[in-house]
């Protein structure tokens, strides 16, 4: 992860300057990362990558304006989180989410008759994360799914980082909440 952002703060510097191979090699080690972020929020890989290049448009078109102050993989994922809001006001796209949409968010790998619960339970807990209030969906989007630290996380929505403890913590009673209920189901099931 350091390596990473020694890298991208290098290249950044570079392509401030006008180094167009530099500004490559910055879409390739963030594109995958950017365009994953945006696929767990949008209905389909289309919008995604239709979101994706919007994000990395105002990021070159911002480029000089970068200062620092945070990684840029930090200031890279607020541009891609506010290109998405900009995105669902205009386009309000359905909240609800169908059985193929979740199969999808699965792991690509095929695996063994073992992974089939695990998969499972993927698609549960993602159904799950969505149906949280916004401000806690968010959060668990950039830190768990995006990667990003605490504090890049609170900077990257704009907001201090005690309040991205909070909503995580708030999720995470949510989801184990939920979790549990599911529990008891399925043992009742079995009785």
């Amino acid at each position: 992860m350091m390596l990473l952002k020694d890298e991208a703060a290098e290249l950044c510097g570079r392509a401030q300057n006008g180094d167009f191979a530099a500004a490559s090699e910055l879409i390739a080690l963030f594109y995958q990362r950017i365009f994953a972020y945006l696929r767990r929020l949008c209905p389909n890989e289309e919008d995604a990558a239709d979101l994706t290049q919007r994000t990395f448009s105002k990021a070159w078109s911002s480029l000089g304006s970068f200062a620092g102050r945070s990684s840029f993989s930090t200031w890279l994922h607020g541009i891609a989180y506010h290109v998405y809001l900009d995105w669902r006001r205009s386009a309000n796209p359905a909240q609800a989410q169908s059985e193929e949409w979740w199969r999808s968010r699965a792991a690509d790998e095929p695996g063994p008759d073992e992974d089939a619960a695990a998969r499972e339970a993927a698609e549960q807990l993602y159904a799950w994360v969505e149906q949280l209030e916004d401000g806690q969906k968010q959060v668990v989007h950039l830190h768990y799914y995006g990667d990003l630290s605490l504090s890049e996380t609170a900077e990257a929505l704009g907001i201090a980082t005690s309040t991205v403890k909070y909503r995580l913590r708030e999720a995470l009673e949510v989801l184990r909440n939920k979790a549990a209920r599911g529990t008891l189901a399925t043992e009742r099931r079995r009785l």
